[in-house]
């Protein structure tokens, strides 16, 4: 195995908050894969290379398809949004990998290429840096029971912790955010402020 998987956080959409590091893999990369929108965030930077788009909820499909690429000697750029460690697919690039007996002197090199994720960019927006201490749960439950996360922003409530929500809704997730409404107006006001 002699190719290469970088799994590339692309910012939160702009070129101006995608990192040097970021531009010169995909630059160095001969295949291109990802979600559509992600891919269509670097798309000026992708003339003359093989690229993969997939739909969402694919990415099972698109980490099983990197690595194959990788492993036949390709330099692969997966694309993510924000950093791909945060909600992105660098953690099931990780467990695939593992679940193939993968070990990092195997030859095939995996780098994770972080990116600006939104909660900071976000957060900088509203003027609103992340000082001290904070919590980020996602609403999504995908992968995680909806009764874990409930638990997760009790518990980030109760520790008075400024939180960070992601995936708040979805056509077909539409009570959750209402749900955590109610479990935050146990422990805050209903004047803290929300952006």
């Amino acid at each position: 195995m002699t190719g290469k998987l970088y799994i590339v956080g692309v910012g939160p959409g702009h070129h101006d908050h995608m990192t040097f590091r970021a531009k010169e893999v995909i630059t160095e990369s001969d295949t291109i894969v990802g979600y559509e929108t992600y891919v269509n965030l670097v798309q000026d930077l992708i003339g003359g290379k093989t690229i993969h788009r997939y739909a969402m909820t694919q990415e099972v499909e698109r980490a099983h398809q990197c690595i194959d690429l990788a492993k036949s000697g390709k330099i692969v750029s997966l694309v993510s949004s924000g950093d791909p460690g945060i909600y992105g697919m660098a953690g099931l690039i990780y467990e695939t990998l593992a679940a193939t007996g993968w070990e990092p002197s195997d030859g095939l090199k995996v780098e994770i290429i972080p990116g600006v994720s939104a909660l900071n960019s976000c957060a900088s927006i509203v003027g609103s840096p992340l000082m001290t201490d904070f919590a980020v749960v996602s609403m999504s439950d995908l992968m995680v029971p909806w009764e874990i996360i409930q638990k997760r922003v009790e518990s980030a409530a109760q520790g008075d912790f400024v939180i960070v929500i992601y995936n708040p809704k979805s056509q077909k997730r539409v009570h959750q955010l209402q749900d955590t409404q109610k479990i935050l107006l146990e422990h805050r006001k209903p004047t803290t402020p929300v952006a």
